[in-house]
């Protein structure tokens, strides 16, 4: 255990050491102090866990232990282009929870299979391919039913989960804040819920006499079954936790309204997962979140403070990344944190560039934005990782989405541009006053040089002399000092 620990403590420091390192030879490549990032190497899967189902309890949940896996997939839509890519991310959520990928099986139907998702025959097919790679668990790409999952099971002999199991699990991994941890159990809960079994005598709770403890008459009754305490606890557990949810949103309110009083406008940065978004926010801001070649590596979002070329403040908002059929259990739990995105000024939709099908990533994030009420917030597309994508692409991309920008978050390519874009899109105050500020009244001039938009300032006998352009609260508190 201590040559462990030394060997993590040489890792983390390696990783601090490579980041002054690019920041001495290249400060344009540098993206902060991701102090995260220690904490994210300093925890790695184990490797030769057993998945066998012989471990199963019997209540159906427990950490997802994910080592050699093999996908499976029905494609019931679309070109074979279409189904290779949902393979691919499939296989890129696999890889990121921590497992290793040997194989992947695509079957062409109609609709899936009612008993085993795959049907009989492919399911065979499939559990050949599972002794032949040695594999110990299989993963469906798509959610499956409790009966698909347990024939699925029945016939390949090893653990099956599917595609909505698989990402509450890197979830779950990846929440660092109270709220987001809460968040992660809520949704996880509810994915567990219907899902609950048991085998044999671990069900029952109802026997009396001899068989309920010796306990004879007077204790015999109709009892609670073991899946029913089960399912109670759980309840219970759900509600204790949107009550806690529903009180850190009470001050993520607090804090938005407050920037709202102070009419500090908002930009939220929002995207499909792995595009950039917390590369970007870096850029823009130095903010030193953490930046990582996976997906969902941010879960918890991050609120930094920016200004605009002329001296203009705004906050810039990160925000979890979407995903292809993100469960509708993440995103009622992430409600409150999706928020930041509904009441934003602006909206810097950010889209990988080099990824083989932006189109529709693009879709999918309008989906769950419409689904949250923010697809009616002044949108920005940012085509991210210039430097890695076809210029074929980001042309059709330009041409289809009008409101758009090309940058790289890695070279800065694009980076001028998009701030003055921010610029050009944030509210503007709209009232002209002239104001004779006594210079007692030192925190009235501050608030005009950070809220306002500041066109002339003289000092005089009297005071400061301020010709601004404001907003209407800012204009009503300076009425007394009309010059």
């Amino acid at each position: 255990m201590t040559q462990r620990s030394h060997i993590f403590d040489s890792k983390a420091s390696a990783l601090a050491d490579e980041e002054r390192f690019l920041e001495a030879v290249d400060p344009q490549s540098y993206d902060g102090d991701q102090y995260d990032r220690e904490d994210r190497a300093a925890l790695r899967r184990v490797a030769g866990l057993s998945t066998e189902l012989e471990d199963i309890t019997e209540v159906e949940y427990r950490q997802l232990r994910l080592e050699r896996v093999v996908l499976a997939a029905v494609w019931t839509e679309g070109t074979s282009e279409d189904a290779d890519n949902s393979l691919r991310e499939l296989a890129a959520l696999a890889e990121t929870a921590g497992s290793t990928v040997l194989a992947g099986l695509v079957q062409r139907r109609a609709r899936p299979d009612t008993g085993t998702y795959l049907g009989s025959g492919k399911a065979r097919e499939l559990r050949d391919i599972v002794i032949a790679e040695g594999a110990d668990t299989v993963i469906c790409d798509t959610e499956l039913t409790p009966s698909q999952r347990r024939a699925l099971e029945d016939v390949v002999k090893v653990k099956v989960i599917d595609r909505t199991a698989l990402i509450l699990d890197i979830f779950a991994q990846h929440a660092k804040s109270k709220e987001g941890k809460a968040q992660v159990e809520l949704a996880q809960l509810q994915y567990l819920l219907p899902r609950l079994r048991g085998w044999g005598e671990s069900m029952s709770r109802q026997a009396g006499g001899q068989a309920a403890g010796g306990q004879g008459m007077g204790s015999r009754g109709p009892g609670e079954t073991k899946i029913e305490l089960d399912r109670r606890r759980i309840n219970q557990r759900m509600a204790k936790l949107r009550r806690e949810i529903k009180e850190m949103k009470t001050s993520r309110d607090t804090k938005r309204s407050g920037r709202k009083a102070n009419d500090v406008p908002s930009v939220a940065i929002a995207g499909y997962t792995n595009a950039g978004k917390s590369s970007l926010l870096n850029r823009l801001t130095g903010a030193g979140v953490l930046v990582e070649n996976q997906l969902f590596a941010t879960l918890d979002p991050t609120v930094r403070r920016a200004e605009t070329e002329d001296g203009r403040l705004y906050t810039l908002a990160d925000t979890v990344g979407f995903v292809r059929q993100l469960p509708t259990q993440l995103v009622e739990a992430f409600r409150s944190t999706l928020e930041e995105v509904a009441d934003a000024d602006l909206l810097l939709h950010v889209v990988d560039g080099s990824h083989p099908d932006p189109e529709g990533q693009i879709s999918a994030v309008r989906s769950v934005l419409a689904d949250v009420d923010a697809a009616d917030v002044k949108e920005v597309i940012v085509v991210n990782k210039a430097d890695a994508a076809d210029p074929e692409v980001l042309d059709r991309l330009r041409r289809h989405e009008k409101h758009s920008i090309v940058v790289s978050a890695r070279t800065g390519v694009g980076l001028p541009e998009l701030r003055a874009l921010i610029a050009e899109e944030l509210p503007r105050p709209t009232i002209d006053v002239e104001v004779l500020v006594p210079y007692d009244r030192g925190d009235l001039v501050s608030r005009l040089h950070e809220e306002a938009e500041v066109l002339a300032s003289q000092h005089t006998e009297n005071g400061t002399m301020v010709k601004a352009r404001v907003h209407a609260d800012l204009a009503s508190e300076l009425a007394a000092f009309a010059a």
